[in-house]
């Protein structure tokens, strides 16, 4: 693979490594990342299929697990498929105009992600600490509010990056990473980088944080509540309202805060370690949300059940009016 360097370019495509050191691993990591991603897709499709096809789903806690479904699809959509291009056909090329897009995607959803998340936490807390007024609070109209300024949020914040990445040069086309972020492009510029390293690190460590404390002080409030109930069995049926939320959230910041510690220490960590850390914050949120929804939310579960039946259903009688002609 050759590897252009110049004092100064504006190449018209780049070159992503894939995960450095481990490129000749590449190929084992292609069947179980394409499993990943069409459980993935499967997972997410129907959970958005059974929260929006049910009336008695047309609630604000599945109105905001609809929405996390969505973003997981076009996060795992924006990365995993140019990575699978990567560990199976060694295929690493990729225009900058793509690569730019993409890392606006995958930044916009997590943003996204975490807003979302955060609206959840109100959800849970006016479910537990106020459930008479749980319906007039978050009406449809306060749900779409929410949802839109957190769409909203997220696009103020994240349409700088591209626009920052954007005036910069490249010494070099190879991109050491196994897909395109801020961070990974700046690494290979030749311009002065300080106005987007200190953007980079706002995003990263005002956002974040902003989030876990609304969603830390909802939970306060929750627990106080909680622990004033008179009987055990209330106080575990109330914690458990709140276990799917939790885990999700686990799901999404624990990796993404070890990667952020991860690269306090840049040259005391091989660079693959980290790039399997971005790699699982990537991959893994999108993977289980469904499966926590599906598992541990009845009615979710009911209604992908009875989606699967009705799936069948109509394979069969497609098959059998096959089978008659």
């Amino acid at each position: 693979m050759s590897i252009l360097n110049s004092s100064a370019l504006r190449p018209s495509s780049l070159i992503l490594i894939g995960i450095p050191g481990l490129e000749s691993y590449h190929i084992w990591f292609a069947a179980p990342l394409s499993i990943i991603y069409i459980a993935t897709v499967l997972g997410n499709v129907m959970l958005l299929l059974a929260i929006t096809t049910v009336l008695k789903l047309q609630k604000p806690m599945y109105i905001f697990i609809s929405q996390l479904a969505f973003s997981d699809l076009v996060l795992s959509t924006c990365a995993v498929p140019k990575m699978l291009d990567i560990f199976w056909y060694n295929s690493r090329e990729i225009q900058l105009s793509a690569c730019i897009t993409q890392m606006f995607f995958i930044h916009l959803m997590l943003v996204f992600e975490s807003s979302i998340l955060t609206a959840m936490s109100f959800d849970r807390y006016v479910a537990v600490c106020n459930p008479l007024r749980y319906h007039s609070i978050l009406t449809h109209a306060l749900i779409a509010k929410l949802s839109a300024l957190s769409l909203l949020r997220a696009i103020v914040v994240i349409v700088p990056l591209p626009l920052l990445t954007l005036r910069l040069s490249f010494c070099s086309r190879c991109i050491a990473h196994s897909f395109c972020t801020n961070m990974a492009m700046t690494k290979i510029s030749c311009a002065d980088i300080t106005v987007n390293n200190v953007y980079a690190m706002f995003v990263s460590l005002f956002l974040g944080p902003v989030d876990i404390i609304c969603i830390a002080l909802s939970y306060s409030l929750i627990v106080r509540l909680v622990l004033r109930l008179p009987h055990k069995d209330a106080r575990l049926k109330t914690f458990s309202t709140c276990s799917s939320h939790i885990s999700v959230m686990s799901a999404l910041y624990v990796p993404f805060f070890f990667g952020t510690l991860l690269t306090l220490f840049p040259n005391r960590i091989p660079v693959h370690v980290h790039i399997l850390v971005a790699n699982t914050y990537l991959i893994v949120p999108p993977l289980i949300n469904p499966l926590i929804y599906g598992l541990t939310v009845k009615e979710v579960r009911q209604s992908m059940y009875l989606l699967l039946q009705n799936c069948k259903n109509r394979i069969r009688l497609w098959a059998s009016s096959r089978v008659w002609r």
